[in-house]
């Protein structure tokens, strides 16, 4: 009998669990081996180089490896950026040797303990946006966009009048959206600058009817702490910022007030980054302990790796290539693509004729690790994520 040879992908510890009980072995041997079977590559950034050279010595000691800067040995450099590759096994007795460590490296081994306890995967937990309750983790779940102004790059005017904006709301939910997002500012390239006034008296009148008559969560798009305050009080179940609390200093202690669900995107004012994503985890860090310290529960955190903004076409499709980095933050991920520049940009289509390139985004974004998706086609996306999670989840059947 000949022998083949296969190929596993390992992505965590019960997959590994599941493969080594899958060849036979007993509950001992899968849980001394599974820990063996998951290997990491995790890179730090801003270590310095008596850190450096300490991180590189305990980590050659377990057997994994560590690459730094060339200068890290006489210290002829500031900084140094750290790549780690270890098993978990390895990981897991290098924590325990950096804790005793100075330099601040026992802080850092918590913080490589919460990353990898992070990469094992978020377990299937239920969102409260103030009693009307969305589950995170079984299904990917879909957000409908609905946008009350005149200017969006995709449906202005249609939907500004609250009636219109209503009898569209409900068609998403029948089409299956679980969320539905209002905003009243457009955030396309070269839009107006629009007043608190202004956002407002588009927002409220049609928020009112849509809290009263629709029955999955109402998000309110918005980085205005009076807008939040003043949706809030008409009803809205979530926020969705898009600068993940920088844009007005007051918006975290309104939301930790309601303590409702906050979607923090990454934005910024230009488009020049040395590594976006580690960038972009640093910037989406920063706005999670923004909201922690307003005193908001982390586990109503979501989010965004805002596709579109401050980033350059190539930008755009590389975070779509590594969107599973974000992972390492612990939180649900919303994806925001549909009928996007990047789309446009890469198969020269008007607005209108997107639908299959917002697909081809939705599905790797699912794949990637994305909870949540915020489409115009609410109907032809939510077929997308069906089939997607019946391959990336599991689901044969979903509902």
């Amino acid at each position: 009998m000949a022998i083949e040879i296969g190929i596993k992908f390992i992505d965590n510890l019960q997959q590994a669990r599941t493969e080594i009980m899958a060849v036979g072995s007993d509950a001992a041997g899968w849980q001394r081996m599974a820990p063996k079977a998951v290997h990491r590559v995790l890179k730090l950034t801003g270590v310095t180089p008596v850190q450096a050279n300490i991180i590189k010595q305990e980590m050659l000691a377990r057997g994994g490896e560590a690459a730094v800067a060339r200068g890290v040995v006489n210290c002829s450099v500031e900084a140094t950026d750290v790549l780690l590759m270890a098993t978990l096994k390895q990981y897991q007795e290098f924590i325990a040797k950096l804790k005793m460590q100075p330099f601040g490296l026992p802080k850092l081994a918590e913080r490589l303990q919460q990353a990898l306890d992070n990469l094992e995967g978020r377990p299937l937990r239920r969102l409260n946006c103030r009693g009307r309750e969305l589950t995170l983790g079984g299904r990917t779940l879909v957000m409908g966009i609905l946008n009350a102004t005149p200017d969006s790059f995709s449906d202005g005017g249609r939907y500004q009048e609250p009636a219109a904006a209503l009898e569209h709301a409900l068609h998403m939910v029948e089409a299956g959206a679980d969320i539905i997002d209002l905003g009243g500012v457009s955030t396309r390239p070269g839009h107006s600058q629009v007043s608190e006034e202004e956002e407002l008296k588009r927002v409220l009148p049609v928020l009112q009817r849509l809290v009263q008559e629709v029955p999955v969560p109402i998000s309110v798009d918005t980085w205005r702490a009076r807008v939040a305050r003043e949706a809030l009080a008409v009803g809205a179940h979530i926020i969705n910022d898009q600068w993940a609390l920088r844009g007005d200093p007051g918006l975290a202690a309104v939301i930790a007030q309601y303590q409702v669900p906050v979607i923090l995107m990454h934005n910024g004012r230009d488009n020049q980054y040395r590594d976006i994503m580690s960038e972009m985890i640093a910037f989406l860090r920063q706005g999670i302990d923004l909201a922690c310290a307003a005193g908001l529960a982390r586990e109503n955190i979501i989010i965004d790796p805002g596709i579109g903004f401050a980033k350059t076409y190539q930008q755009n499709l590389e975070v779509l290539r590594r969107l599973k980095e974000l992972n390492v933050l612990g939180c649900p991920i919303l994806l925001g693509t549909s009928r996007k520049s990047v789309i446009a940009k890469t198969l020269d289509l008007p607005v209108d004729q997107r639908v299959e390139g917002t697909g081809a985004t939705v599905a790797l974004g699912i794949a990637g690790g994305a909870d949540i998706i915020r489409v115009h086609d609410v109907k032809e996306m939510v077929r997308v994520a069906r089939m997607t999670d019946a391959i990336v989840r599991g689901n044969s059947h979903v509902g």
